[in-house]
């Protein structure tokens, strides 16, 4: 059984000279490939360096270049430029993180509406797909990827936490959907239970968000409490109970989707 970690925030800094202890139980687990998430320029350059650093063979761990939309406020006019540079190179797989997170308004609204599109117009020239971020802005999100969505190869929205509506949106835009393992959270995740039936093969999609969100199905728990990417068995399994599936066919499917989404070799 193989399956792809489309999220994982490697660059943590509570991952620290661990990085090969923890993709080496990755492996074990079967999660065959990941892709390491950017959430500024400079996290996405360290997340490209750790994929060179890590992968021999460049067919197990990949990367994404964008700025978070916590960060939008650091947006400058080398940004742009920054960001291409990066999205060209071998390894670097889609535009984000990005997207708007009216939850906590880290940055001012409108910079992070401003920076998304700076992230959405680097998508459609480079033709490739968009790891999105949406924290309570489920409308303006839609609002903003309707101007481009007709242009862009494929977009995910990651960590897929919203209700019913807000699902029924995204894949109404042909939109992907990441779950993580806020889906195992008995105290703010059992509306996904439901929802997840909803979700078409070839539009789900498994990520850890590491080292945030362990699941708390997890035994026995870790002691540091941090998630990592051997977990997300977990979340196979809570969303596979769920959809009413075996593991082995959601594995088989959301890891199909994966390598399609966002370009990846099969590996043995």
């Amino acid at each position: 059984m193989q399956l792809i970690d489309i999220g994982v925030n490697l660059t943590n800094p509570s991952f620290d000279g661990k990085h090969q202890a923890v993709l080496d139980r990755a492996y074990a687990a079967g999660v065959c490939q990941l892709v390491l998430t950017g959430t500024s320029v400079e996290g996405s350059e360290q997340a490209l360096q750790l994929c060179r650093e890590l992968d021999d063979s460049d067919q197990r761990l990949f990367s994404t270049a964008g700025i978070h939309p916590h960060s939008a406020s650091d947006w400058n006019g080398d940004s742009a430029r920054q960001l291409l540079a990066l999205l060209k190179e071998p390894g670097v797989c889609a535009v984000g993180e990005c997207g708007l997170d009216f939850n906590r308004d880290f940055s001012p609204r409108a910079q992070q509406e401003k920076v998304l599109e700076e992230h959405l117009a680097l998508a459609v020239d480079l033709q490739l797909p968009v790891f999105l971020h949406e924290r309570d802005a489920n409308q303006r999100l839609l609002e903003i990827l309707r101007d481009f969505r007709d242009r862009l190869p494929a977009a995910v929205v990651h960590c897929f936490t919203g209700e019913k509506k807000a699902l029924f949106s995204y894949l109404d835009l042909d939109l992907h959907i990441g779950i993580t393992g806020w889906i195992c959270d008995e105290r703010r995740g059992t509306h996904l239970h439901p929802l997840v039936r909803d979700i078409p093969r070839g539009r789900l999609m498994l990520e850890s968000d590491a080292p945030y969100l362990l699941p708390r199905t997890l035994r026995p728990k870790p002691k540091n409490g941090r998630n990592e990417p051997a977990y997300l068995t977990d979340v196979l399994r809570e969303v596979a109970m769920h959809r009413g599936e075996s593991e082995q066919d959601l594995a088989e499917h959301t890891t199909a989707c994966a390598r399609a989404f966002y370009g990846l070799p099969v590996v043995a």
